[in-house]
């Protein structure tokens, strides 16, 4: 039995520590800045709770002494110092953010680790990364890789056509922070919001646009090897246009405090929700110009007797299924690995990536 130490207690990380529990091959330990937000993990669970402010890193690396893995579901901006501690507690480390600027420090702090180092674990960037990857190995060369992903209400009903199924840090910082592209041949950076295109799946309109984040560390392995690589969240129609106005117009990007509270307090949560993945990949094979495309969805589902959201349960089984296969040593056991590193195959078929199977 492995011992975990997952930070974080939110909608994530009881998600990640439900699953790991019931699989019976972990012990999990919860570790939270709020012993408020501890005492709201269903009792019936049987994880260790410790209430730990992570700035405090003597403490945090006390608690992550002896550990096989920490995971962090903390918000983006606690991501370097989740990554020092475990770097100076010897355990190996993995995180969902999607923030640039924080897998950067990430990669810093890889190399040369005893450890393995592993960001991006979730859906986007994660999973989709995965698909893109296997994807892009069935082609002699590339041109375009276009990846989407969106977590949207399954029953939208205000006029933003969205209700809060993620991190509201998560959503506001994707939609404010510089986005990374390779256009034409060159790494770029794009503006948040912009790029905005409109396309149909299973008979339903959708819009999506470029957010910061959703491409992991494609644009540095891809650089040279492709024309054409962005990453857009998938919204209903009529959200970017909301969103732009809010953050631009009104200036809300400078007081993202300020736009938090108002998103919490008037945009309602919801568990009825789901995911779209959706990536197309075009290039050449034996001579032809071909192009090839996941589609997916994935809705909100029972676990353990109660429904749990599409984004819990996508982004919770992606950090769980390269925990399990790194701990099966299906993966290196040190320094930096990429999510494109990652087989689809082998993902697919670990007990927690079967929840990503096409219907």
């Amino acid at each position: 039995m492995k011992n975990i130490v997952i930070v974080g207690a939110g909608k994530i990380g009881s998600m990640i520590a439900e699953m790991l529990l019931q699989s019976g091959d972990y012990a999990v330990t919860v570790i939270d800045r709020a012993q408020a937000q501890l005492d709201k993990l269903d009792s019936s669970l049987s994880a260790r709770r410790v209430a730990v402010d992570i700035g405090d890193g003597a403490k945090l690396r006390e608690v992550l002494k002896g550990q096989y893995a920490v995971l962090s579901a903390a918000p983006y901006s606690a991501t370097r110092q989740i990554a020092e501690a475990a770097k100076a507690a010897g355990v190996n480390y993995l995180d969902l953010t999607e923030d640039v600027a924080s897998t950067r420090a990430v990669k810093q702090l890889a190399a040369g680790a005893k450890t393995a180092f592993i960001p991006q674990c979730g859906l986007a960037p994660g999973f989709i990364t995965i698909v893109a990857s296997d994807l892009m190995s069935r082609f002699d060369s590339l041109q375009d890789v276009r990846m989407r992903v969106g977590a949207l209400p399954k029953f939208p009903s205000n006029a933003l056509n969205y209700n809060l199924t993620w991190s509201t840090d998560g959503v506001i910082n994707e939609y404010c922070e510089p986005c990374e592209a390779i256009v034409n041949g060159q790494q770029r950076e794009t503006l948040p919001l912009e790029e905005r295109e409109e396309f149909s799946l299973d008979g339903v309109l959708y819009e999506a646009f470029n957010t910061s984040g959703g491409l992991g560390t494609l644009c540095e392995t891809l650089a040279g090897k492709v024309q054409n690589l962005n990453y857009r969240t998938i919204r209903y129609p009529g959200h970017a246009a909301i969103m732009k106005a809010l953050l631009n117009d009104l200036r809300l990007r400078d007081r993202r405090d300020l736009l938090k509270d108002i998103l919490e307090n008037a945009v309602p949560l919801t568990m009825q929700d789901v995911v779209i993945i959706f990536v197309t990949v075009t290039g050449m094979r034996t001579g032809q110009l071909v192009q090839e495309t996941y589609a997916n969805k994935i809705y909100a589902a029972a676990l353990g007797g109660r429904i749990h959201s599409a984004i819990q349960i996508t982004t919770a089984s992606g950090i769980c299924t390269v925990l399990d296969m790194l701990s099966a040593g299906d993966l290196p056991q040190s320094g930096l690995i990429k999510q494109e590193e990652i087989p689809l195959k082998a993902f697919l078929a670990n007990r927690f990536g079967k929840r990503y199977a096409m219907a």
